[in-house]
């Protein structure tokens, strides 16, 4: 049977290069996004022109019954398969003492109540060999000091997360794991408010470097493959050493 993943958060970033990898081996994807109509119509005929069915739904995370509809759209590419969940933002990086409440609450919404209500609704939707990847983050265990200590703090969430809802999905034959990316070239700086953080990082990044979306992606698709049957519970480190 053709697996059928749902990545929110799939119009840029780690979420499009996770849609292209997955494409490339086979998978049809529902590729969630929340306003950039043309870049996720731009995905979709990119994954199409591989030979897979792809869609591209509009969903806000934060909104259940968007949530409900995306996962009732995939559907109509055959049974769930997999989920990736991979939408989040952050907000201007700065002290903890300046953090407006506002952006606390975006960042909890999106990046927590947001994975949640997914990992809801694939769970009640996937049967035995199912797979979830949750999208952390090395700041999980970093901690954040001085840049978005409330969004390590949420990341941190996510790891707990996967971890709980492993072991209670793991009786179903649904594996939950995370990949925890480092410091990745994407769009996400910019909307924190320093696009060239990547380069000015680099020098504090063992590897030298900041990495790539197709290196998150290629660890996304090894947990959701075969390959990874007996692996749940994990958190895959994607960070270049941090």
């Amino acid at each position: 049977m053709t697996p059928v993943t749902v990545i929110t958060g799939g119009s840029r970033g780690i979420g499009a290069a996770t849609a292209r990898r997955l494409a490339h081996t086979g998978h049809h994807i529902a590729l969630g996004y929340r306003r950039d109509h043309a870049a996720a119509d731009t995905v979709v005929t990119e994954l199409r022109a591989t030979g897979v069915r792809a869609i591209a739904v509009p969903a806000d995370t934060r909104d259940p019954d968007q949530v409900a509809a995306l996962f009732d759209a995939a559907t109509e590419l055959g049974p769930i398969s997999g989920l990736v969940n991979n939408a989040g933002i952050t907000s201007q990086i700065g002290p903890f003492t300046e953090l407006r409440l506002a952006d606390l609450r975006d960042v909890v919404d999106v990046n927590l109540v947001g994975y949640i209500l997914c990992a809801q609704q694939a769970a009640h939707r996937m049967t035995d060999g199912a797979a979830i990847v949750n999208i952390s983050s090395v700041a999980a265990t970093l901690g954040g000091p001085g840049e978005y200590i409330h969004y390590a703090a949420v990341k941190a969430a996510t790891d707990a997360l996967t971890i709980g809802l492993a072991k209670e999905l793991a009786p179903h034959g649904i594996r939950v794991n995370a990949v925890a990316p480092g410091i990745i070239r994407t769009e996400i700086h910019a909307l924190s408010g320093q696009p060239d953080r990547p380069e000015r990082a680099a020098s504090r990044i063992p590897l030298g470097r900041p990495g790539e979306p197709d290196e998150v992606a290629a660890a996304v698709a090894w947990l959701l493959g075969p390959d990874a049957s007996y692996t749940t519970g994990a958190i895959l480190r994607v960070g270049g050493g941090l």
